[in-house]
């Protein structure tokens, strides 16, 4: 048995508020919300100036979601929303970290920091490098940290001794240059944020539809007569979310929301561009509310799929789309044969829903012709995470609903720029004709083997297999699971580098040496050798727009994320034919090398600068479905949950605050939530603290169990919630301790984040 511990001392846990849980989402408070980060952060002033040009077509772009913007005019003032003002009042902060600070405060004491604290330190101005042994963070010379580590790169005995991380704000041309350097040093070990929360859905969509990426547009809400919403949470992840909901509502269009919790924003949405809507009631969204437990959906998929095969059998050709299964479709008998081995009585315990209540929504599928399902994390971190958005492919398939306008599959990515990364080769697993084109281009032999992602990586650290970390943005030890194995393994490596905004956790828990290099944001200006420069990302829809900030970067001694791309493989590559220095001079020139190497760039830099960018090319939308198996849409055999909790054990998944946007932390309020001025809680059903003889607020400690091993984070303040039975919540990353690292979703290797076996023990 293995036990870890992540200790928090109740005198720590003080000052918590409960209020009452708001009725309707976004509206003025969340206004007021935005603007006082702005004020705090940035200065009125200079805050209305920024929130004016963020997400405008000439503009930059939010460093937040990748939720699209709207093809047609946006508007003026207020494309944005709460938690993307908050952003960019982040990166465009007053606040600097200097040389100065890094020699004033030791790693000890900041590490002794909560992550909120941390992040509200500042933009870094310098690099800083921590020599083996020392105590301090001290200056150094972009030229000294570049062949820091290039020494450190070289010295290794296998390039696939690195580890090469990527997060999701890293734009088009930075993500390029990124992995054309990593791959030419000589690995494929590039994992990335997807490792960790969409890879689930690229390996279902790519075996099921062929592409692993969404099939519909913003224009396509506009057009469809439902739109199922699973497993996430927009009011507070991506709130302009809730505008094409609403726009879908307006249509006439039903909505169905399946959730553990019931999100307020996915209840009633009051319009942030429309002040005469502020004072009113609001826009009741969902028609129909199936509140799951956690890792029932599978289950309660399978129920609905079951109650659409008997009302068709019951009205021949009502139902189903059999033009479209027989002209597109493979392997609808497995799927059929698969449905008859269930029984609806079996599966209604496993969705904690009355079957009255999913015949319900059973009716408002089988009665709609175009359907949207959008997904989150919900399904994506379960160890049949790839089952879920199967089964949600195969509903689709059935109703002939995808590849065409007002239909099909809708993703929701996170951070601004994950999918564009992947497009980008950001992948430890590129297929061969990617990698083709790059050695045709760029003159070298590629690795072929494949490398490691997230979970591989951690691993081969923790084993001393991996001696270099290199971060390119992001906060890896707090987005993670198995928080102190993540930290034993990154304090094992020779050499951690973490290229940053700002100060956070991850610069704390280091190797040997370690590196800070700060980048510049999006909000600011760009300036290379030949002019200011723009960059490109992608949205979660498949648009590819343009970003060009206008701020005076926060200091001098910053550089581009190309730059410090360029600048690393200059000092790296001894035998390279790749000019990095005139690529980073010109981003034009990286676009042609993306044009010439991935297909649906012709004409890159010409059509990027067409206001609101290009779409790329899609087969779904067309209709089209190119499976390696059968060339068709593949229906898809599926199992549910196989968790089996034992006496007084609970599940948990991992959410976040409202105040928060991944690892990054806003403020101590949840206030959709009603939970003020705390992050280490629980969320529990009140029946179930009943049963444990829990009263509101009592401290209490929390262990997983996984394959006879424990671990155990402390110090939580239990809160009755509207959840399900033997269901909790635990925002992340307080809780990320409790994931074990080996609890992974089939095929796609994601940790299982959502479904945590947990028991609970009062102080």
């Amino acid at each position: 048995m293995i036990k870890k511990t992540n200790a928090q001392p109740p005198e720590k846990l003080t000052g918590i508020k409960l209020q009452k849980i708001p009725k309707s989402a976004v509206g003025a408070k969340a206004i007021a919300s935005a603007l006082n980060h702005i004020k705090n952060e940035v200065g009125i002033i200079k805050g209305i100036g920024l929130l004016k040009n963020l997400n405008q077509k000439d503009d930059f772009d939010c460093p937040g979601c990748a939720w699209p913007d709207p093809d047609e005019k946006r508007a003026f003032l207020a494309e944005y929303c709460e938690n993307g003002a908050k952003a960019v009042a982040e990166e465009a902060t007053k606040n600097k970290i200097s040389p100065m600070f890094f020699s004033t405060y030791s790693v000890k004491d900041l590490a002794e920091l909560s992550d909120f604290d941390i992040g509200k330190k500042g933009r870094i101005t310098h690099p800083v490098y921590l020599p083996e042994g020392a105590t301090h963070y001290k200056e150094i010379s972009w030229k000294d940290a570049f062949h820091l580590i290039a020494d450190e790169l070289n010295a290794l005995d296998s390039p696939d001794e690195a580890i090469f991380y990527t997060s999701g704000r890293t734009s088009n041309e930075a993500a390029f240059l990124y992995q054309l350097f990593v791959r030419q040093f000589g690995t494929n070990n590039l994992p990335d944020c997807s490792n960790m929360c969409h890879e689930s859905s690229g390996a279902a969509l790519t075996e099921t539809l062929g592409i692993g990426k969404g099939s519909v547009t913003l224009d396509d809400f506009k057009h469809t007569d439902l739109v199922i919403v699973m497993g996430q949470n927009p009011g507070t992840n991506h709130p302009r979310m809730l505008t094409a909901l609403s726009d879908a509502k307006k249509k006439g269009s039903k909505i169905i929301t399946i959730n553990p919790l019931p999100e307020v924003g996915l209840m009633n949405f009051k319009d942030p561009q429309n002040p005469l809507k502020w004072l009113g009631s609001g826009q009741d969204l969902t028609d129909v509310f199936l509140q799951v437990k956690i890792n029932g959906d599978v289950a309660l998929l399978k129920i609905i799929l079951k109650l659409m095969l008997k009302q068709e059998e019951d009205t021949p050709y009502a139902v189903f789309d059999y033009d479209f299964i027989a002209k597109k479709t493979a392997g609808i008998d497995a799927l059929l044969n698969d449905l008859e081995s269930y029984s609806i009585d079996d599966l209604v315990p496993q969705t904690g829903i009355s079957l009255e209540k999913i015949k319900e929504a059973a009716h408002v599928i089988i009665n709609s012709k175009k359907i949207i399902i959008c997904w989150a994390m919900g399904l994506t971190q379960h160890k049949n995470a790839v089952d879920n958005i199967r089964e949600i492919v195969n509903i689709l398939l059935l109703k002939g609903s995808i590849g065409k306008k007002g239909a099909g599959t809708c993703p929701v990515r996170g951070h601004s720029n994950v999918q564009g990364d992947r497009t980008m080769g950001i992948w430890e697993k590129m297929p061969d004709s990617f990698l083709d084109k790059l050695e045709a281009n760029f003159h070298f032999k590629a690795p072929r083997k494949h490398g490691f992602d997230v979970v591989n990586a951690i691993e081969a650290m923790h084993a001393k297999k991996a001696k270099v970390f290199f971060g390119m943005g992001g906060n890896f030890i707090s987005a993670t699971p198995d928080t102190e194995f993540t930290a034993e393994a990154l304090r094992g490596c020779n050499l951690t580098v973490h290229v940053s905004t700002k100060l956070n956790r991850s610069h704390l828990i280091h190797g040997k040496k370690a590196l800070i290099l700060p980048c510049l944001g999006r909000s600011e200006t760009d300036l290379q050798s030949t002019g200011e420069q723009f960059v490109s990302v992608e949205n979660s829809m498949g648009i590819v727009h343009k970003s060009q900030g206008h701020l005076e970067p926060c200091s001098e001694d910053i550089l581009s994320e190309a730059a410090i791309v360029g600048g690393l493989a200059t000092a790296t590559l001894k035998n390279s034919a790749t000019n990095y220095t005139e690529l980073v001079a010109n981003y034009d020139l990286i676009r042609d090398k993306i044009e010439a190497t991935i297909d649906g760039f012709d004409a890159y830099n010409k059509r990027v600068r067409i206001k609101g960018g290009f779409y790329l090319p899609n087969n779904n939308r067309e209709n089209k479905f190119d499976t390696s198996s059968t060339g068709k849409a593949n229906f898809s055999v599926n199992t549910p949950s196989e968790i089996e909790l034992e006496k007084n054990q609970f599940i948990m998944m991992t959410i976040r605050t409202h105040d928060q946007y991944n690892t990054t932390i806003y403020g101590l309020d949840d206030r959709y939530r009603g939970v003020l001025n705390e992050r280490r809680v629980i969320f529990m059903n009140a029946e179930d603290m009943k049963k444990m003889h829990l009263e509101k607020l009592d401290l209490v400690d929390l262990t997983s169990h996984f394959n006879g091993e424990e671990r155990e984070a402390t110090g939580f303040l239990a809160i009755p919630y509207n959840i399900p039975t033997q269901c909790t919540a635990t925002y992340f990353p307080e809780a990320n301790v409790l994931v074990p690292l080996k609890s992974t979703a089939t095929i796609s290797n994601t940790p299982t984040s959502k479904t945590v076996v947990i028991s609970i023990k009062k102080r």
